[in-house]
């Protein structure tokens, strides 16, 4: 990293295909989970000396629908070393577009970029580097050669079938990306590039990629027939030949379906992005910051209420966990979004708000956010109130707990919702539970804080947590 710009020191590559063996009910093949676990453990060897905070793995479509990724992510963690967050198919699209528009010339004009992947194809429509439109279709290079070529026999009715399936898929935003429209086209990814390098090696073209240079190049291709001539072809990587057909049967029915003039390769996708995001976040410019903030705006959140909730929740797990008190700290990030989002499930309903608000966390398309994050988040905020027994699933000491007592107690103390001093209440650890000082005379001047407090030790005592209260000279609150 120079500055603000990312430059390549090193690069490794394995190329794993798990969508090739994601079966038709859904579930990866144990040969496709033994590829990952072994590439991610010659990665981890390359990875054993990175600070937790220089390092984000992420995994996108084939996780996102496999029914036992449960399973591959857990052991892929323990061989990585590191933790893996499966995004969504728009938390993809937006990093695809961040780590093109980092890498091409003019990224200030009305651009269009579209990322034919294994199991998914992405297409975004932004300027600069501010994506505005993001689609995941549930097309790839991989999984259309599964399905349509899979002996590796690449025929005119093969080839069709292919082309015709990618136009149903884009049917549902062909009219909305055409009317929206952009300035320049920008294709990425393995497929874009090795159709760029064929067109480029049979002198169709200089760099821009054309639906007639696509229309030549498939008639090439058929007249190929098989996957071992088509790996002759000028320009061809031999390791893409047999993912070839079905990338440019994607492609062309993408140029078709949004009437697209002319596209050129660009460098950079989503593993760019991916730095580029989490250079974002190093320099405290986070795009999660951002996506809080919208939904507040669009829950109508009681931002007083909702900051003096933060505040205190923060205040009370800086006591539990001191290193929670660096601003940057994962967990209180976390902790503040929570609190800062534990009412937007007034938005849905009154009753029952924290289960709406759980729901809308996870299932929000939460820009900079993983999956994993957005169930972290949706966790707390159904814990801030009601029943604990939820979170059974939590280990004994997971720190998340100490996140959730700060969270519950915040909100108990700011009930009131008026501008006065909170009560200031200390908090430790004590044994399997918690000790909380009160200060003189609090039943007496909080009663129905104290009478919350009462109730709220109740919940604890259930899932073998006991909270004990004791007065500012140490005795035992009543």
């Amino acid at each position: 990293m120079d500055g603000e710009l990312v430059f390549p020191r090193d690069e490794y590559k394995v190329p794993v295909r798990l969508a090739a063996g994601l079966t038709a009910e859904k579930w990866l093949t144990p040969e496709a989970m033994s590829r990952g676990w072994q590439a991610l453990a010659q990665f981890s060897e390359r990875l054993a000396d990175f600070p937790p905070d220089a390092l984000r793995a992420v995994a996108t479509n084939t996780l996102r629908v496999a029914k036992n990724a449960a399973h591959f992510i857990a052991e892929g963690q323990e061989l990585l070393g590191f933790p893996i967050e499966v995004i969504s198919g728009r938390e993809e699209a937006r990093l695809i577009y961040l780590g093109v528009a980092h890498s091409i010339a003019n990224p200030h004009r009305q651009n269009l970029i579209f990322d034919i992947g294994g199991g998914s194809t992405e297409f975004i429509i932004g300027r600069g580097f501010a994506p505005e439109w993001l689609e995941s279709l549930y097309m790839g290079c991989v999984s259309f050669t599964t399905r349509f070529f899979p002996d590796g026999e690449v025929t005119p009715r093969r080839f069709a079938q292919a082309t015709t399936a990618a136009r149903m898929e884009l049917e549902a935003i062909a009219q909305t990306y055409r009317t929206i429209g952009w300035e320049q086209v920008f294709v990425s990814s393995g497929s874009a590039r090795a159709i760029r390098d064929v067109a480029v090696a049979m002198e169709l073209t200089d760099e821009a990629i054309t639906l007639p240079v696509l229309q030549e190049i498939e008639r090439v291709i058929l007249d190929a027939k098989a996957v071992e001539r088509i790996a002759r072809l000028p320009g061809m990587r031999s390791e893409r030949a047999d993912l070839f057909a079905a990338g440019l049967a994607i492609m062309k029915a993408a140029f078709e379906a949004l009437a697209i003039a002319e596209a050129r390769y660009a460098n950079g996708a989503m593993r760019l992005g991916v730095l580029y995001d989490l250079l974002g976040r190093t320099h405290h410019h986070d795009i999660r910051e951002a996506s809080v903030e919208r939904l507040m705006e669009r829950c109508q959140v009681d931002r007083p209420h909702a900051l003096r909730v933060e505040a205190e929740a923060l205040r009370l797990a800086g006591q539990l966990q001191p290193a929670w008190q660096d601003p940057y700290h994962p967990m209180r990030q976390f902790l503040s979004w929570a609190a800062r989002l534990h009412e937007v499930g007034l938005f849905v309903a009154h009753s029952g708000y924290h289960k709406h608000g759980a729901y809308l966390l996870a299932n929000a398309d939460l820009p900079g956010f993983s999956q994993s994050d957005q169930a972290r988040l949706a966790r707390w905020v159904l814990a801030h109130r009601g029943k604990l027994a939820r979170l059974k699933e939590l280990a004994e000491y997971d720190p998340e707990w100490d996140a959730i007592l700060a969270l519950r107690l915040a909100v108990i103390l700011a009930r009131a919702r008026n501008q006065k001093p909170l009560p200031q209440l200390e908090v430790a650890r004590a044994g399997k539970g918690y000790r909380i000082g009160l200060p003189i005379d609090f039943a007496r001047n909080h009663p129905l804080t104290h009478a919350l407090l009462l109730t709220e030790r109740e919940q604890w005592e259930k899932v073998n947590k006991p909270l004990t209260f004791v007065g500012q000279e140490n005795e035992e609150a009543p």
